[in-house]
């Protein structure tokens, strides 16, 4: 070896012969700003730009193909559309993101959501009161006594639970009194869109008390004001985990020894059969939890969905749900074996906008 030349041992190692690519191979490719000097850019030209960037950028583009491919698919032989099964987190309601999904309740976009307890109220309780801007470092003993709720950098001013109260508390009477009617003959109407007859008695559930408050707030800013118009069903098994919890709680003395019945097993039979019956299914869930998993969940009635599109930060290692690809999914017959899917690991608060906008309302 020459006294000037690197140890070969290095060369062989830093210097190794490469396979030659496919001719298919994608190339990475580069947004470049200068191609639209000039004139606006749009949604659209950084989605084009973006989709082959890699990282997150490529999974969020991937994730507009598979929605696209979602809302274009008919049945040849019955022109049947996909069954959207939309799911978010409580967090994502009191956010300013409750307006995107807003939109796409009122427009129709998707079949069926999950969301949580929080999911239901903060929504509701936004009609009644302000969310405002704080900060993650937001001293928590110092906004209790404030009387200030911290979510994320985000506080809800205590007052808005106590409107929240106010306004609930009421619906909750009168809901307690047509249940008690129509077990003794009364009738009563109270399953107002859930197809029940008069006289028929009632069994509240989850879908149905939500379906009821979003008809009682007649808040066109409401999420679920527009459920209840468009008759989209929202199914929340842990109804009772938050504010709407504590105030069925407290109806329980109010109303005592009368009670409120909720029956989470009608609307587990309801849910499973929107996914057993759908042509095909798809899954848009932001978050983990509850809400990926109860969608899930369903769509193994059928052997699984035929299209997933994850958005969340959790990881895989601690072996939790929320944190699962899809992958993992086809395993247990939640998603179907080559089913086009997809994780995006992004806070749903700075993509999701960012995809609407090339998917659901590029064509409103």
């Amino acid at each position: 070896m020459a006294a000037n030349a690197p140890p070969s041992t290095a060369t062989e190692a830093v210097l190794v012969k490469s396979v030659e690519m496919p001719a298919d191979a994608q190339k990475v490719e580069e947004l470049d700003f200068n191609k639209f000097k000039g004139r606006p850019i749009t949604v659209d030209d950084l989605y084009q730009g973006m989709k082959h960037m890699g990282f997150q950028a490529s999974s969020m583009c991937e994730a507009i193909r598979i929605i696209n491919d979602m809302r274009a698919w008919r049945d040849p032989a019955t022109g049947a559309k996909t069954t959207i099964f939309l799911g978010y987190t409580s967090n994502l309601i009191s956010s300013g993101l409750r307006g995107v999904l807003r939109y796409l309740v009122q427009h129709r976009h998707v079949s069926a959501i999950v969301t949580t307890a929080g999911g239901v109220e903060e929504d509701l309780i936004k009609c009644l009161g302000d969310t405002y801007l704080s900060s993650f470092s937001a001293r928590g003993a110092e906004l209790r006594a404030q009387g200030l709720n911290r979510i994320g950098n985000l506080v809800v001013p205590n007052a808005n639970y106590c409107a929240f109260e106010d306004w609930v508390v009421p619906i909750l009477d009168r809901m307690l009194e047509e249940q008690e009617a129509s077990r003794n003959g009364g009738g009563s109407g109270a399953g107002e869109g859930e197809g029940e007859k008069e006289k028929e008695e009632i069994h509240w559930t989850p879908s149905k008390v939500i379906h009821r408050l979003g008809r009682e707030i007649n808040d066109e800013r409401s999420v679920y004001y527009w459920a209840w118009k468009n008759d989209i069903p929202v199914f929340c098994p842990a109804l009772t985990d938050g504010s709407l919890g504590d105030m069925l709680y407290f109806h329980t003395f109010r109303a005592a020894p009368r009670q409120l019945r909720i029956d989470i097993v009608e609307d587990i039979r309801r849910l499973n059969t929107i996914a057993v019956r759908a042509a095909r299914a798809g899954m848009i869930i932001l978050g983990g939890g509850l809400v990926k998993h109860h969608i899930a969940n369903a769509c193994l009635m059928r052997n699984g969905a035929e299209s997933a599109v994850y958005i969340n930060t959790g990881q895989e290692f601690d072996g939790s749900d929320a944190g699962a690809r899809p992958d993992e999914a086809v395993s247990w017959g939640k998603i179907k074996v080559g089913a086009d899917a997809v994780k995006v690991y992004v806070e749903a608060t700075t993509c999701f906008p960012f995809i609407v906008a090339n998917t659901f309302a590029k064509d409103d």
